[in-house]
Parts: structure tokens; sequence; C-alpha cells
């Protein structure tokens, strides 16, 4: 009889064990079905920023996972003054309900203007379409009076606990002192407007530091819970355990695939597939990278794979229906955001251009495009249709474009192509310099790679044309804390000079790193360079207490062969460099004055006898970037400032804003001369407020003097130069 009843237990316990393991790999496989039919796609739930317009909830879609396009516009889809305690919202978090057709999101109840310490709570939302939502904010102190000495609670998620029928929420909690963040859970009501048991402790680091950003998903029998290390590696680690409240065992190591911090893990499964995604926000670098793994274990980068019109911050993805998209785009896509997704290789699509107001589109496309039959290569949207479908006659002028989103009156926009030469390169770059290389007869530029949030780039470019029109990507020739060992940081405004020595072609390449100034050397232009292996200049100069050892300059007098570094952000200073070339004379080190325009960028160039000096005004966030000039009759002389000394400055009219930190290009044998600069991308850089300040794009434009030997004031162009002959 005993053992009986043992043999009976035994069953009714794999019995209930098999049934929850089953009710939790529903509740959690993203490859399920639905009442509403397969998933086919995929929805990206995030923020954006650190501004309380940027903590607000938007939405964006994807049909494979990997490329996905903004809904609204990349407006918020739900007001955070509508739904939250403090204004703003981060993190958000969704999660489909065991019954297939209810949705859960929970968000951080947050305002990070107002200190990292300074929130209490959470949202908790409820929708049964994606499209409505209702919503409660929870503030824990006052729902758990015994949690009232807490710092901060952030980054909540749910998870259904089949053990208990309930959906869990859990969540990082700080409380005051010299307590560490720790993860907690509580168990929300059946309605979801609140949390009905006192928060618990579900898991900390054993180190007994920081654990923040939990992501718990349920696989092969087991929860895996993905967490970030705050303040101690910053980076991704997981936890594993046959039970969701309790009993995990640590996974020792990291799993993000790069050496930046990163937080916000956010795993899903792909449609129709054994394989997952573990994607985490690179902070630093205002990037987000994509990893994919059939274990969980093991991840790969598969960045080269993603695509994104915009950039999130901390954010979760849920497998969809087609007709949740279809639900979707009927309430959030426009067809303005249909034609913007064009993405031929053939067009510049940053600077395209869309016009709501007079229902007009503008294709800036490449010089070698035929225009008599080009095919924009529109994105394809489930319920979305096109016409005309493919190519059509741009020769002739604008084209008519009619859109119709299943749900929505069509809408007809007017499509233009033009071939503007402006900007040079494709894509963000940034502090251009140009090179004319004796030794190959090409152009190079060489700018800093932009793009990235706060300048956080740590990589350089290089980009060579015959003519100054087409530009070749010749890849990137330096990359910081890997080519350069000394920095891994804010890789920014380079420099080049092009010297014979002994009969031989050598180009010698300062940049800055993490607000130092390298040289590295190569026997061509576009590299290999090797680096010096240590900072050339890593201090200010004696007597001068701000500012930034940033943005070298390099300049080689016609009249006497010597060469000079210039460098300097809020001071301008300029110093003899020996014949090695990687060295400056200290003893030649001056402090320059030009006026109190100065702000940086020096860039030194000579004619007819004058020594020209010039510089950028204002801050490169700011739309009134720009650049002046002075002379001087020596490379380390007085410098003297003309009456109008104004190079290039914004072009209003045209939307040109930004237009700075320059170099100047002659051609070869003649008195002819270019400006090549940076502006803000067009045309939503205006719009970016601070961002525009790295979102920035390369532009050339020529550059004339008056008969008195000053310079005249350009004009930016969208246009741009007409492609250069050296023959």
């Amino acid at each position: 009889m005993a053992q009986s009843t043992q043999k009976l237990g035994l069953l009714l316990f794999l019995f209930v064990f098999g049934f929850t393991s089953i009710q939790a790999e529903k509740a959690t496989n993203s490859n399920i079905k639905s009442e509403k039919g397969n998933y086919s796609a995929y929805l990206f739930v995030y923020f954006t920023g650190n501004r309380i317009a940027e903590e607000q909830i938007r939405f964006a879609l994807s049909d494979d996972g990997y490329n996905y396009k903004a809904l609204n516009n990349n407006q918020p889809v739900i007001s955070s003054k509508a739904i939250s305690l403090t204004g703003g919202v981060r993190d958000p978090h969704i999660l489909r309900g065991i019954d297939g057709k209810t949705f859960y999101m929970v968000a951080t109840d947050m305002v990070s203007a107002n200190g990292w310490d300074s929130n209490r709570g959470m949202v908790l939302l409820k929708s049964n379409n994606l499209t409505d939502w209702t919503s409660t904010a929870i503030n824990i102190p006052t729902a758990f009076p015994e949690f009232n000495d807490i710092d901060r609670v952030w980054a909540p998620q749910t998870i259904y606990d089949p053990s208990v029928g309930k959906y869990m929420v859990y969540f990082s909690m700080k409380k005051k002192g010299t307590d560490y963040d720790k993860i907690y859970y509580s168990y929300a009501n059946k309605d979801f407007t609140a949390l009905e048991t006192t928060p618990k402790q579900l898991f900390y680091s054993p180190d007994g530091k920081s654990c923040i950003d939990g992501d718990i998903v349920f696989a092969n029998g087991k929860y895996h819970l993905f967490f970030k290390t705050e303040g101690h590696g910053n980076g991704i680690k997981k936890a594993v355990s046959d039970k969701l409240t309790g009993d995990w065992v640590l996974q020792d190591k990291y799993l993000q695939q790069t050496t930046d911090p990163v937080e916000g893990a956010g795993v899903f499964k792909l449609n129709n597939s054994n394989s997952w995604i573990l994607m985490y926000d690179v902070y630093t670098r205002g990037r987000y990278q994509f990893t994919k793994s059939d274990d969980l274990e093991n991840f790969k980068v598969i960045d080269q794979n993603v695509s994104m019109d915009f950039h999130p911050r901390h954010g979760t993805v849920l497998p969809i229906t087609a007709k949740e998209a279809e639900q979707l785009k009927a309430k959030w896509l426009t067809a303005d955001q249909v034609l913007e997704s064009a993405h031929s290789s053939l067009l510049n699509k940053i600077n395209i251009v869309v016009d709501t107001t007079t229902k007009k589109v503008t294709f800036p496309v490449k010089t070698s495009t035929n225009l008599s039959s080009f095919n924009p290569e529109f994105d394809a949207f489930p319920g979305v249709t096109i016409k005309p479908a493919k190519k059509a006659d741009f020769s002739k002028g604008p084209v008519q474009y009619t859109v119709k989103i299943k749900g929505k009156i069509p809408e007809t926009y007017q499509i233009e192509v033009v071939k503007n030469h402006n900007p040079v390169l494709n894509g963000y770059y940034a502090d251009p310099e140009v090179l004319y290389a004796e030794k190959t007869g090409k152009f190079y530029i060489y700018p800093t790679s932009d793009g990235f949030t706060n300048w956080s780039g740590n990589y350089f470019k290089c980009f060579s044309s015959d003519n100054l029109v087409d530009w070749k990507d010749e890849g990137v020739i330096i990359q910081l804390g890997k080519d350069v060992t000394w920095a891994d940081r804010n890789a920014w405004a380079p420099c080049i000079v092009e010297k014979k020595i002994d009969g031989v072609y050598k180009y010698f390449y300062y940049f800055t790193a993490a607000q130092k100034i390298g040289v590295a050397v190569a026997d061509n232009p576009n590299g290999p360079f090797i680096d010096s292996g240590k900072p050339l200049l890593d201090k200010r100069p004696d007597g001068v207490n701000r500012g930034q050892v940033i943005d070298p300059d390099v300049f080689t007098d016609p009249a006497t062969n010597k060469s000079y570094l210039y460098w300097g952000n809020g001071f301008m200073a300029g110093a003899e460099l020996n014949d090695d070339m990687t060295s400056i004379k200290p003893e030649t080190t001056t402090i320059l004055k030009p006026d109190k325009s100065f702000r940086e960028g020096t860039y030194v160039f000579f004619r007819k006898g004058i020594y020209y000096f010039m510089w950028s005004e204002d801050d490169t966030r700011s739309e009134n970037y720009q650049v002046r000039y002075g002379v001087a009759s020596s490379p380390l002389g007085k410098i003297l400032i003309p009456k109008e000394n104004l190079v290039i400055a914004k072009n209003k009219e045209a939307g040109i804003y930004g237009t700075g930190h320059n170099s100047v290009l002659q051609i070869p044998g003649k008195d002819e001369w270019y400006i090549v600069y940076h502006r803000f991308n067009y045309p939503k850089g205006i719009k970016m407020g601070d961002a525009a300040g790295f979102n920035r794009e390369v532009c050339i434009d020529k550059m004339e003097f008056n008969a008195d030997e000053s310079i005249k004031q350009v004009i930016p162009t969208h246009k741009g130069v007409d492609p250069v002959s050296l023959k």
C-alpha cells in the first residue's frame, strides 16, 4: 500500500510538473499559435533617451525580427503624462497573456532629469488589441509602507507563473544607504491594476553588488534570468532555475559580445525557428546590438543583418500575428512613412525629404542613377499597396505615387528624384579633413565617424575620389582599443599630411582619442596606419587652464617645408613638428589668440604670401555653428581679424544648419579652392535638438577670394560642386 501510494505520488508529481512546464512554455514560447493565427511579425516597444520628450513609449514593427520600422513617425504612442506619476516612463516590457489575446505592459515611472534615485514605482498597462491601453501607476512605498525607505524602482517586467496562475511582476529595487540593487517580485491582481502581494526578493548578485534589468524566458524546461551587473562590469549575465521564484544558479560569465558597457537585455525567440535573439542597449555608444543563439549559452553578433530607422533605448520585442500587425499599421503607420521606407542602394536614404503638407517627397540619388528607369524599392508592409509598384520614369519630373493602407483612405504624393552632390559621403560623418595625395593622384577625406550619442564613436574611416563627387569607402583605418592601445573612446577630428622623406611618400595621421592627440603613420593614404603607441599630446599647454586637447590640424609651410601642428578647444595652440613628424618641439609651443569667437577646429592654409587661420565658432550642437578666419604673416605669428571674417554659416532658406569644422582643398597647380565642412543632417537635424550635434554629414562647396585676398562668404548648398578633373 505504501509502495502504491509512493507510485501514485510520483505520477501525480510528474503530471503536475509536466503540466506546469507545458503551461510555462506556452506562456513564454514565441512560436505558439494564438487564436488569431501564426506569429509572423514582431513589435518592438522602446523609449529613446533621457529627455522627458524621449521618456515615452514608442512602437516599431518588423517582419523578420531583424529590420524594424518605427510607427507613428517615431513619436510616442502613449502619453507618459497621462499614465505616470512622474511624467515620464522608461524601460517598457510587453508580454502576451496566457489566453493569447490579452497584452500586458510595464514600465519604469521615472524622469531621469530628476535624478537616478528619484523614482519609487512603475506603470502597469493592459490591452486587448495593442492599440488601446488602460493603465495604473504604482508607487511602491504607498502600496507597501514597509518599503518606504527605497531609493529607486527600475525596469519592471512581467511573466506568467503557472504554479499560481498569476502574472508575476519583477523589478530591481534599492533601499537607501549602503544597500545595492536586488531583483524583487510581486503578483499582480486579476485586472492588472495593482500588485497584490508584498514584494519579495527574487535574485541578488552573490558578490554583493547591484543587479538590474532582469529579463526571464522559459526554455528547455528551465527559467533563464538575464540581468545587468550594474556598477561592476556593466554587462549581461544569466542565472538558471527549475522554478520561477527561487533556487537560481548563477552562470558567472558575461554574455554580451562587446567590451562596451551594456544594459537592458531583451530576449525573444524568432518565429518558426529554434533560434533566440539577445539584444541590449550599448548605451555609451548610442546604439543597440543584436546577438543570436540556438542554446541561450553562446551568442554571435548579427548587427550586419539588423536595421532600425530610430535609436531605441532599453526595450523589448513581442512576436505578433499578421492581423495584429495590420491593426497597428492602421492605427499608427502613415503614408509618408511608407514612402520614406524606400531603400534603393542608389538613394541617400538619410536625406529623403517628406513634406506632408504639400504631399511631396524628394529622393536624393547618386549621380550614376538612371532617372528614366528608377525603382525606389519600398519596404513591403502587409496590408499596404503602392502604385506604381516598381520602376518609373523620373527624367521628365515628379511622378505621382498612391499609398493605400488597409483601413485608411488612400493618399497620393508627388515624388521627385534629384542628383545633389551634398552631402558627399553617404552616412553620418563630421570634422572632415581633405587631402590631395601626389602619390595616387586622388582626393581623400578623413572624417569623424558620427551618428553615435555624445560623440562616442571609436573608429576612423577613409574615403577616396577621382573627382570630389563620387567617393569610395576605403573602410576603417584605425580602431581605438585595437589599433590604439592607449585609448578606446571618442575618436574625433583627424588630420593628415603627405610628406616625401628620402624620396618616399609617408602619411602622418593625427587624431583625437579620449581627449588626447595621437599620431599614426602609413605608406599609403588609405593605410594601413600604425599608431605610435602613445599620445603625442595629453595635457593642456602651460598657462592654459581650460578647454580640451582635441582637434589637431597639420600644416606644412611651402616657404620652408617645416610642418606645424595646431590643436585645442577653448584655446588655440600651435607648435613646430620635429623632422620625425611624430613629436613636437616643445620650445616652439605658442598660444595663438584669434578672438573670442574661437571655439575649436583650427585649420591653416597658405595662399599668395598669406597664412589663413580658420576656426569654428559656437557649439557643434548649435544651428549657428559656423566658420570664421584670420590672417598672419607666419605659421605661429599674430593673427589679425578682418572686419568681415565669416567664411560659412547656416543657410536657413535651404534648411542647412550647423556648418562648421572645416578643411580646405586647393586643386593642384590652380588657384581653385574648396571648403569641406560638416552640417546637421538634412532634413531632420534641425528637429533633433542636441542630437543634431552628433548626427552630421560632410559637404563640399567652392571657396573664392576677393581682389584684396579676403575670403568671400560661402553660401552652403545642396547642389555642391561639379566633378573636378585633374587631367
